[in-house]
């Protein structure tokens, strides 16, 4: 099998990608012979490092976060061969460093020992040997040069001239880019553009704009400030693809102006090259992480989120008074349905709402609108926020066929007569540890009672993770196999060829104070675990032991918790039911502010 293995590999194809004057091979074949996770950085996910050989050399790589789950779901493995489907090149103090965006695991290759005696690659031009920063990103990567395209020259003008990939040889990936990062060109679709706001103080006056920039990697919000303001606005339109290449200032991101899941921004210097790319077509579209309407109880006042729902009633524009500024703002209120049977106001504001001519029924998705408990739960689309309508994306396909079928006539709840999280613990952010949670016997009165808990998972229990689901739309009830290749649902009467697995888990946390049972259900499930349910299964049927590793890697990993406590009837007995909310990586540098407050509220001179 080695023998065979070994004939597949593309010798000195790593030494080719770094060096443009030998043959190139598309998408080589390599064994990985070293793989490892990166140190855990702040709120990011897991990074991976890995190191692949094509017998003549080997190279370190970094795995980007969508290739995580070739690792999570124990495809990749020390001794097996991959495909390298896509790249980025780049070199540091003489390290040659291959950022991995996608790759194929050749399964029938199988796996095996190191083969052959490989050297490590080493830089051969002057300018590698020049002094380079070595400093590592938060997100696990070296600040690097960029290798295989000529410095781009000072632009003054920005003009949008249409600019072929072959001037841009070596892009950039956006999650890649940290103020460690140095010369650099991305590639980027521009979904958000804001409009220019000004300001006018003691210090004088100003006007800025922004743009979310989103790659196959990760998005980003950059910023142009007065000249640049006037330079690149027209440049951007929403939609386009652009090259946009360094000199460009990355800074710590100002959460509190962008929904973004990044730690940095841009901001646009004097000789920031900005060019619309002829390719429009190679880079995704505008990207979403859909709260449902019906789950809006259990999201936090002032969240940030994504929602997506048919257009059921438009209101007419209105204005409102700033109480800072006392001047007047116009608003639009809109009603949202979706499949779990509840309906939502949304609120759009200034020249969204005096130019809104959106169709009743249609399907519209929000990006990045603020979660307001106003009459128990509403919605505010931010000024960084955007809208499309009637995306061609799966989750708008199947609202749109739900309303069709059954949701037209529909009656919906509203959050409205519903006490919001907020209303129902009176110190909403305010962490827990377990001995408080069950000294304050959270959960026994007649209110759900929300608490937050910085814990980790000691326990996962595998023999009831999940359970068949029903494959109808919103349904998700429990199916029994009736026959093989036949399993039935009494709630929607329709047998399916097979079900979907959806988690239903009961976990076992600990921190500093004591132990507590939690149970979360299939989105909660899927974050904890990497991969869904149905991935699980299928990975447990053919490779217990596979499926084992992934539990154990679950285990022992600590997350900032958000819960609900209900009191539960069990027979005769009474009992607390602790549910988790949401799971989310613990970020350390909010950890670290958190605890300094904790000190201060001590008082303690």
């Amino acid at each position: 099998m080695a023998s065979d293995a070994a004939s597949q590999i593309s010798v000195g194809a790593l030494s080719a990608i770094f060096d443009e004057t030998k043959p190139q091979i598309r998408e080589p074949v390599v064994q990985c012979v070293q793989i490892k996770p990166l140190p855990p950085q702040q709120n990011n996910q897991e990074r991976y490092r890995a190191v692949f050989s094509d017998i003549s050399n080997y190279v370190q790589t970094m795995l980007a976060t969508q290739a995580n789950r070739f690792v999570t779901s124990g495809q990749l493995r020390k001794g097996c061969f991959v495909r390298l489907k896509s790249f980025q090149a780049n070199s540091v103090k003489g390290k040659k460093i291959l950022i991995i965006l996608d790759l194929e695991v050749l399964q029938d290759l199988g796996e095996a020992e190191k083969i052959g005696e490989p050297k490590p690659l080493e830089s051969k031009t002057e300018e590698d040997e020049k002094p380079q920063p070595t400093t590592i990103s938060s997100n696990g990567f070296y600040g690097s040069k960029i290798q295989g395209g000529q410095p781009q020259a000072p632009s003054k003008s920005a003009q949008p001239q249409p600019a072929a990939a072959s001037a841009h040889t070596t892009i950039y990936p956006i999650e890649a880019i940290s103020p460690y990062s140095h010369k650099w060109t991305i590639k980027a679709r521009c979904t958000s553009k804001s409009n220019i706001r000004t300001w006018h103080n003691r210090n004088g006056d100003g006007k800025l704009f922004s743009v979310n920039l989103l790659d196959d990697s990760g998005e980003i919000r950059a910023t142009g400030f007065n000249d640049q303001c006037d330079m690149l606005y027209d440049v951007f339109q929403e939609g386009s693809v652009y090259y946009i290449s360094s000199p460009c200032s990355v800074k710590i991101a100002k959460k509190q102006f962008t929904n973004l899941n990044n730690d940095y921004e841009l901001t646009f210097d004097r000789d920031t090259v900005v060019e619309k790319a002829e390719d429009q077509a190679d880079v995704p579209q505008i990207r979403f992480s859909f709260s449902t309407i019906g789950d809006l109880q259990s999201v936090e006042k002032d969240t940030t989120i994504d929602v997506i729902g048919v257009l059921k009633e438009v209101a007419e524009v209105s204005q409102i008074m700033s109480k800072t500024t006392n001047k007047p703002y116009n608003k639009r209120e809109l009603t949202l349905v979706d499949s779990t049977g509840f309906s939502v106001r949304l609120t759009v504001w200034g020249s969204t709402a005096l130019n809104f001519n959106v169709t009743p029924e249609s399907v519209i998705a929000f990006k990045g609108v603020k979660v307001s408990d106003f009459g128990g739960r509403s919605l505010s689309l931010l000024s960084s926020g955007s809208m499309t309508v009637d995306p061609d994306i799966e989750e708008a396909h199947k609202l749109k066929g739900w309303y069709d079928a059954q949701g037209r006539d529909g009656v919906f709840a509203s959050h409205a007569s519903m006490p919001g999280v907020a209303a129902s613990t009176a110190k909403l952010e305010q962490f827990k540890t377990v001995a408080q949670v069950k000294d304050e016997q959270l959960g026994m009165s007649d209110e759900v009672a929300y608490f937050s808990l910085k814990a980790t998972v000691i326990y996962i229990k595998q023999d009831t993770m999940c359970y068949p689901a029903c494959l109808s739309e919103g349904c998700n009830k429990k199916v029994t196999e009736l026959d093989p290749g036949q399993w039935r649902c009494e709630r929607c009467d329709k047998t399916h060829p097979r079900p979907e697995y959806r988690y239903i888990m009961l976990i076992s946390v600990s921190d500093h104070t004591g132990q507590l049972y939690l149970s979360c259900f299939d989105e909660v499930g899927r974050c904890m675990m990497g991969l869904s349910a149905d991935q699980l299964m299928e990975i447990r049927q053919n490779d217990e032991k596979a499926a084992g590793d992934i539990f154990q890697d679950a285990n022992c990993r600590t997350w900032n918790f958000r819960c609900r406590a209900k009191i539960d009837n069990f027979g005769d007995q009474q009992r607390i039911r602790y549910q988790i909310v949401t799971a989310k990586p613990v970020n350390y540098s909010e950890e670290a502010l958190r605890l300094a407050n904790t000190i201060d509220s001590y008082s303690i001179s």
